[in-house]
């Protein structure tokens, strides 16, 4: 049996990677900073999966183990896996690289020659190559031609709602729709593992993904933050919200359909299936928690501004995602840093050069439109 090793385990962990890897088989070992879910998953060996949608249903994952992260054993777990995944936040990557690069360095030290694949499971682009040029900060020249022979760095695009669950610290909540797509040039040996998709061409699923789900839902979020909405379902469930959001999907899907000649028909399915999700009464997610980190989601590769920029470089409307980028722009949460920040950044520099300097765009006309949505929230919503 083969040896997986899920930095992170938390609910993205536990309900999708995790689960997906155990199914296939897999020896999965755990690895978190929380050292109380660490324990519970050592002591129950196992936890539930309540798979939530039209028609409910529970799976047991299994024999799986949890190990602190800062255990001196976990060089030998990383030395003897034969896959690494991460769901740990792109902010963290730096932080696990040295435990992976020691590992490594374990791994030739037993002349392990056996295909080691490492795939950072994050939400942003390249998180896997974020993490390899972390990881070979500390490896030396050989060790560095060492992986280039034995270690692949996929990249990855994922995507399963996993809202918090309250019922037992390490059970959990998931809908039955997911995605993992990787890069199948990246990847070493033959990696076959039952619900990953290996593709050809990862970037259009990643945008796909990017400019659909995470746009879409971020933007009910901010919507429904502004609106009072406590969670994603009662917010979608608003029809101002749904009309706008969706336009929102059909904007930067145009700009998806010029770039990667995506066929239109089947592109406006994916976003009814993908919207459709956000109003599964089953998946409780917090507008709050959702929304966090807006400064992140408003930078020039993620979530709001890339989607703008392909859909005005390609002269096509951007209408309503100017419009979520300005309720971004609003998201003032007592509980979340960067919100903090970016209220201060915008009393200080006022709208339009704050979002210039989060965002990283210089056009003028579409910096103009979002500081007029901005100025109209109020009236608009």
């Amino acid at each position: 049996m083969k040896n997986a090793i899920q930095f992170g385990a938390g609910n993205i962990g536990r309900g999708f990677i995790g689960a997906v890897l155990r199914k296939s088989s897999y020896n999965v070992l755990f690895c978190d900073v929380n050292r109380e879910i660490i324990d519970k998953i050592n002591e129950k060996k196992g936890y539930k999966l309540f798979i939530k949608d039209s028609e409910s249903r529970e799976e047991i994952i299994d024999n799986v183990r949890g190990i602190y992260a800062d255990d001196n054993n976990l060089i030998n777990e990383i030395a003897q896996s034969d896959i690494i995944t991460t769901a740990v936040g792109v902010l963290v990557l730096p932080k696990i690289s040295k435990s992976i690069a020691e590992g490594i360095k374990n791994k030739i030290k037993l002349n392990d020659k056996k295909y080691l694949n490492i795939i950072a499971c994050e939400n942003a682009i390249n998180a896997t190559e974020i993490l390899k040029n972390e990881v070979l900060k500390y490896l030396n020249d050989c060790e560095k031609e060492f992986c280039e022979k034995f270690v692949g760095f996929a990249n990855c695009s994922v995507d399963r709602i996993v809202p918090p669950c309250d019922v037992n610290s390490i059970d959990v909540f998931v809908e039955e729709f997911y995605e993992w797509n990787v890069q199948k040039d990246q990847v070493l040996g033959n990696l076959n593992i039952d619900g990953m998709n290996l593709v050809d061409n990862l970037s259009s699923y990643i945008e796909r993904k990017l400019f659909t789900l995470n746009t879409g839902h971020t933007m009910t979020a901010y919507l429904g933050f502004l609106k009072g909405y406590e969670t994603i379902y009662d917010s979608i469930n608003d029809k101002f919200i749904y009309d706008n959001v969706k336009e929102a999907m059909i904007e930067s899907g145009e700009g998806l359909i010029q770039k990667y000649s995506f066929n239109r028909e089947s592109h406006l399915n994916y976003i009814d299936k993908i919207i459709n999700r956000f109003k599964n009464p089953h998946l409780i997610d917090n507008v709050l928690r959702v929304g966090r980190e807006p400064m992140r989601k408003l930078s020039k590769d993620d979530r709001f501004v890339k989607p703008i920029l392909t859909a005005y470089n390609y002269g096509k409307k951007i209408e309503k995602l100017c419009l979520g980028a300005a309720c971004a722009l609003k998201f003032n949460s007592p509980k979340d840093d960067s919100s903090l920040k970016m209220q201060e950044i915008i009393k200080e520099k006022g709208v339009l050069n704050a979002f210039r300097e989060i965002s990283g765009i210089s056009e003028e006309e579409i910096l103009n439109k979002v500081v007029k949505y901005f100025n109209e929230i109020k009236d608009i919503v």
